[in-house]
């Protein structure tokens, strides 16, 4: 039974994998094709402050696609989830969202609210890395 779960998992963990791949891949297509239309637009070569952040988010947005994958492979060959990676990809998330985020219209509430979860992912993240690597943390 044990051996049953462990196959579906492995089945299941590279079927997510593949279809990561997939959208990473057309997420990589649809952000080149955004920059060239952007680009191309008049005027050439010059890219509005909307547009530059447009374009930012969707590199963020490549990059956690890629972080998951990653994740996924972990899983895959380890059979463990490394923590600091996770908390890699909601630091990210995060960051992609304060980009793309326009201030003016949120609450000062809401904005101390995202600041603090940076700020607590961060403080995560440095412990999580730490306890993993003792010996690097003390030098």
């Amino acid at each position: 039974m044990v051996g049953y779960l462990k196959n579906f998992e492995k089945m299941t963990t590279l079927s997510l994998i593949g279809m990561m791949v997939i959208v990473v891949a057309l997420s990589i297509f649809e952000l080149g094709w955004i920059l060239y239309k952007d680009i191309m637009t008049p005027p050439l070569f010059l890219l509005e402050i909307d547009e530059l952040f447009e374009i930012f988010g969707f590199f963020l947005m490549v990059l956690i696609g890629l972080e998951l994958i990653e994740t996924m492979k972990e899983y895959l060959v380890s059979g463990k989830i490394r923590l600091h990676v996770i908390f890699a990809v909601a630091i990210i998330a995060i960051s992609r969202k304060v980009i793309i985020l326009e201030p003016e219209k949120y609450e000062s509430l809401t904005l101390i609210g995202i600041a603090v979860i940076m700020l607590a992912l961060v403080i995560g993240y440095k412990i999580v890395k730490n306890a993993e690597n003792p010996q690097k943390a003390e030098g």
